[in-house]
């Protein structure tokens, strides 16, 4: 069991998280929110901001999740090849917003967008003698016009950026809150955002509000679905309703068992690796 307390940093950055992450020496660097985080090999922080943030989620009883998760044989296959991966603990508004821009996009995409918002809206910063920019406030990208989003490259996602945006700044969405509410209550809260669908809201409840049963759902997803379990889950479309998301998810849950997000994490990973998709 102790191998699996080992953090692998790299499958776990280059694992469809996280975007604003860059390797540099033997160390990776990457935007939390307001901080700038450097990691070593061995999942050791730094924070610009002197923050002590659990990112790789150490105190999760790890023990508990393996055995868990392990019940299932395909899980315990991507598993034991990608041992070390972690869910990470993001900041909230920077997860939200991430998200709302990787709707039909890909990863490159999606990094360059976020860098071109980071730079436009984001506060500059040095660390350790290089140039970052923090994550914009979300006052910031509430002020901002449609168009100044637009010119990011994130195209009909400007709208729904700046009126999340809108949301948290007038609290209408309370992330400290939502980490305390069930998952069916926060999904609920979550998707009143505008271009929040199931699949941005599992992505934001687990990577940064504390629901280890949210299983995001995209083409990945259900084609590992329909791979592997097709006994099980019945999948005979590429695109899911609304209703036949939540059917989907709680038989899922009731098969992968309450870390269910871990399950999908360790399968989204090996089978975008099974067809050499790039990362970061």
């Amino acid at each position: 069991m102790q191998k699996n307390r080992t953090i692998n940093v790299e499958n776990s950055i280059n694992s469809g998280q996280v975007f604003l992450w860059k390797r540099n020496g033997d160390y990776w660097y990457g935007i939390n929110g307001q901080d700038i985080l450097r990691v070593d090999k061995n999942g050791i922080i730094n924070s610009f901001q002197n923050s002590k943030v659990d990112f790789f989620r150490k105190n999760d009883n790890l023990d508990d999740i393996i055995k868990s998760v392990s019940k299932d044989k395909t899980v315990r296959r991507a598993l034991k090849q990608y041992s070390g991966l972690r869910i990470l603990r993001q900041d909230p508004f920077q997860c939200l917003i991430s998200f709302i821009v990787s709707s039909n996009s890909n990863i490159q995409k999606i990094k360059m967008s976020l860098e071109k918002l980071s730079k436009k809206f984001g506060v500059k910063a040095k660390y350790e003698n290089e140039e970052f920019f923090l994550f914009p406030k979300a006052e910031k990208l509430a002020k901002a016009s449609i168009n100044e989003i637009k010119s990011c490259g994130v195209g009909y996602r400007a709208k729904f950026i700046n009126e999340a945006a809108k949301m948290i700044l007038f609290k209408k969405i309370d992330f400290e809150f939502l980490k305390n509410c069930n998952y069916h209550e926060t999904k609920e809260n979550i998707r009143t955002i505008p271009g929040v669908g199931n699949k941005v809201a599992d992505c934001v409840m687990l990577f940064s509000l504390e629901k280890l049963e949210a299983f995001p759902l995209d083409r990945w997803m259900i084609r590992v679905l329909e791979k592997y379990y097709s006994n099980k889950f019945q999948i005979d479309t590429t695109t899911i309703t609304e209703k036949q998301y939540d059917v989907l998810h709680e038989k899922i849950v009731k098969h992968f068992g309450p870390y269910a997000g871990y399950s999908q994490q360790f399968l989204f990973k090996m089978e975008r690796e099974n067809y050499q998709k790039k990362w970061l």
